[in-house]
């Protein structure tokens, strides 16, 4: 019983809920229908004011004469608002208007599309991609339309509208525009030339517009870019262009400014600023030339303007006053400078500086030049400052640096002072005479070499002393001439003039003459009567002297030849003693020194004669071709042995390739020989001797270099000299005559040594030997 109650209660309970739940969802639907159908009333009222709307904005767009596009991201044409007669006429698609369907209009539209794409593909392109707006202008028969561009929603629209004939480009401007003396021109959006006044024409020298659009002439291609960038910007831009025109060339200043309501046009005006960039190139070059003449003047100069800034420095004013340029180029001011000044110590130390520099700036309100100053600075420098007002306002100051000048002034007047007492002091007859021919000085000398007063020279002139000196020396044309000099203004009179003659009591008197920069001449007589007799005294003890030498000369050679012979005989000797052989050997060797010894004299006799016909300039030369290859290496050879005997190597560099040299093959052998031995003379053990050929540009240069113990600093101008005690070789005239044999074939010789480093001769022959020592050759044409 219980478990049907529980049953029934819950067959109640479901029932009462479902139908709960069936009023529920009742309600619900009649709430849910009321709300559909007043929104789709809302959609319909809404659906009905857009079409109202889109009717009301098609009939607006079409109610005008420009035409508008709608594009899609590809450039294909979705929408056409606007008369169809201008469409078909921009796109010359075939149909009439009136009767053409919607493809035909949209066949039409795309065409037109495709027509600006070809005549402004970048802006196109930069419209449907990048969505970059643009104003441009499209010509046709009929006319110019003005083409705009503008991105919207991801799509393009483009607007053609007819350009009114009041703002068309062809249109004239006016008779104003065509007369205005510069040359103007307007250009599309294409950047082709629509129109251009009487003056452009002109100046391009073209007939007509037609022609010049038929010919394609511009301007400047100068000008053309600076219009395709006002094109491209759509702003304003300016140039400037030199154009060669009519044999001259003319400034041009360009403007082009973007057309108001052009549509992509530009209007391009040609100013002539020639003349005023000729008037502004001469005056900087006025400008430039007068700053840079103050920059070479020594004198500093510096210009203050109204402000009392600096304005203007030549280099002289920085580097008198060692100032920072850096700071001179940041323009300070007067007080500034002064300050700066003082604080290095530049300016006159005065008790009172501040009332010092108010009076320095108190010039700027002056009239005129003010008096010369002179500031003595704390360094010793003493400066002339000028101050005259500027005439473009300001100052100009002038800064001199006057200390070598007075100082010179001071040494001047003590020169002159000087010179006065020095001519009073001379022996010589001094006197100056005027380009007025009065004398202007005289010293105490010639007051006494004529027996003159000094009341009878004053203020005398030429032809008065000449008389009073005339009874000692009455030559008259030695007067004539002295007169010539002082009196007769042509210059090729005014030359020194020097003579000699007699005087009537027995003195030998020289007069000289000089003409002196202010135009005054002096004239001064010396007394040469004991220089006469010195000099014939010295020609007589010149005479002697060579008959001397020549004595000399002649002793040596007798002397030199007497010996030869006793020395021929003791080498002979010798020779036999050491060819002996029951000769001990100690004995032997005594012979052989006594041989060595001999030798060496005969060789240095030999060398002593050689000395002597140079002296006497009767040594010949054999000029002949010579191998110095073949010649010098034969030389060397046989001084090998001597130089190894010692410890030491002999090198030898001669190139293989050495040309023949013209000279005199035994002297140079002898000079190299001489060398040589002297270079073996002076190398120890583990020394080395080298003998070097070079070939220059035309010489060539025999050097012989050892490794000996060098020639002190002192004896090396000394080396080459006759019979002087040197550290190498001993006394003698080897080195000598070294030097003379290559003297004699025109060339010279030099040494190069260090103390402690060896030494190197060096033989500079010419490969064309120059010397009067050798005979004339034959020469064979």
């Amino acid at each position: 019983m219980a478990e049907a109650d529980i049953a029934a209660d819950i067959a109640y309970v479901a029932t009462a809920g479902a139908a709960g739940l069936a009023l529920a969802v009742s309600a619900w639907a009649a709430r849910l229908h009321r709300g559909l159908r007043r929104r789709e009333a809302e959609v319909e009222a809404t659906a009905s004011q857009a079409q109202i709307q889109s009717a009301a904005c098609a009939g607006a767009l079409n109610a005008f004469d420009d035409l508008r596009l709608a594009l899609s991201p590809d450039g294909r044409v979705q929408a056409v608002y606007g008369p169809q007669d201008a469409l078909f006429q921009l796109s010359d698609h075939e149909g009439l208007a009136g009767a053409a369907s919607a493809k035909e209009a949209n066949a039409a539209a795309q065409g037109l599309i495709e027509r600006l794409q070809a005549i402004h593909p970048a802006r196109m392109t930069a419209l449907l991609q990048e969505g970059e707006g643009f104003e441009t202008l499209m010509e046709t028969g009929e006319g110019a339309w003005a083409v705009e561009g503008r991105a919207l929603g991801g799509g393009a629209w483009v607007r053609l509208s007819r350009m009114a004939a009041g703002l068309g480009v062809e249109a004239s401007p006016g008779l104003l525009a065509d007369q205005f003396p510069s040359p103007t021109w307007v250009v599309d959006g294409a950047g082709k030339l629509v129109w251009a006044n009487a003056a452009w024409l002109h100046e391009t020298r073209a007939e007509s517009l037609e022609q010049a659009r038929e010919q394609g002439v511009t301007f400047d291609r100068g000008a053309d870019a600076l219009v395709s960038e006002a094109l491209r910007l759509n702003a304003h831009q300016e140039g400037f262009r030199w154009i060669s025109s009519d044999g001259r060339r003319r400034a041009w200043k360009i403007l082009a400014e973007p057309l108001v309501g052009g549509r992509g046009a530009v209007i391009a005006f040609a100013l002539d600023m020639t003349e005023a960039e000729e008037t502004r190139d001469t005056l900087r070059r006025h400008v430039e030339a007068h700053d840079e003449t103050l920059n070479h003047l020594a004198d500093a100069v510096a210009i203050f303007g109204p402000a009392k800034r600096l304005a203007f420095h030549n280099t002289a004013f920085q580097q008198l006053f060692n100032i920072d340029a850096a700071w001179l180029d940041e323009r300070p001011t007067h007080g500034e400078l002064l300050d700066r000044l003082r604080q290095r110590r530049l300016l006159p130390e005065v008790v009172d500086y501040a009332g010092w520099k108010s009076n320095e700036l108190e010039f700027y309100g002056a009239s005129k030049a003010a008096p010369d100053d002179t500031w003595r600075l704390p360094d010793g420098r003493t400066l002339r400052v000028v101050r005259q007002p500027h005439p473009l306002g300001g100052i100009l100051l002038i800064f001199s640096d006057i200390t070598d000048e007075l100082n010179l002034r001071s040494r001047y007047n003590a020169q002159i002072q000087v010179q006065m007492a020095t001519l009073d002091k001379l022996s010589d007859a001094v006197a100056v005479f005027g380009s007025d021919s009065r004398l202007r000085l005289c010293n105490e000398a010639f007051e006494r070499f004529w027996n003159l007063s000094h009341e009878a020279l004053h203020q005398a002139d030429f032809d008065a002393i000449a008389n009073l000196c005339r009874p000692l020396l009455p030559e008259q044309a030695v007067w004539m001439g002295l007169k010539a000099r002082v009196a007769d203004p042509d210059p090729e009179s005014r030359v020194p003039i020097t003579g000699e003659g007699r005087m009537q009591d027995g003195r030998v008197v020289v007069w000289r003459t000089r003409p002196l920069p202010d135009g005054a001449t002096l004239v001064a007589f010396s007394d040469e009567t004991a220089r006469r007799a010195l000099e014939q005294a010295l020609a007589e003890k010149e005479a002697a002297l060579a008959e001397s030498q020549a004595l000399k000369r002649e002793f040596v050679g007798s002397v030199s030849y007497e010996l030869r012979t006793p020395l021929t005989t003791i080498v002979g000797y010798s020779e036999l003693l050491e060819a002996m052989g029951d000769l001990p050997e100690r004995s032997r060797q005594h012979a052989g020194a006594i041989r060595v010894a001999a030798s060496h004299l005969a060789r240095s006799i030999d060398d002593v004669l050689d000395m002597a016909q140079i002296d006497a300039g009767e040594m010949e030369l054999v000029l002949g071709d010579v191998r110095l290859q073949d010649a010098l290496t034969d030389v060397a050879e046989g001084l090998r042995a001597k130089v190894e005997g010692r410890g030491a190597t002999l090198s030898i560099d001669i190139p293989d390739d050495l040309l023949p040299v013209r000279a005199d093959e035994k002297r140079i052998t002898q000079a190299v020989e001489h060398l040589l031995e002297n270079a073996t003379r002076a190398v120890s053990e583990g020394g080395a001797v080298e003998l070097k050929v070079e070939r220059g540009e035309a010489e060539v240069r025999i050097r012989v270099s050892d490794t000996g113990r060098g020639i002190p600093y002192h004896l090396q101008a000394h080396v080459f000299d006759r019979f002087v005690r040197r550290e190498r070789g001993g006394p003698g005239v080897a080195l000598a005559l070294v030097k003379a044999l290559v003297e004699l074939h025109g060339g010279w010789a030099e040494v190069q040594s260090s103390p402690g480093s060896g030494a190197t001769f060096i033989l500079h022959l010419p490969t064309e030997a120059r010397s009067d020592a050798a005979p004339p050759e034959l020469i064979l044409t």
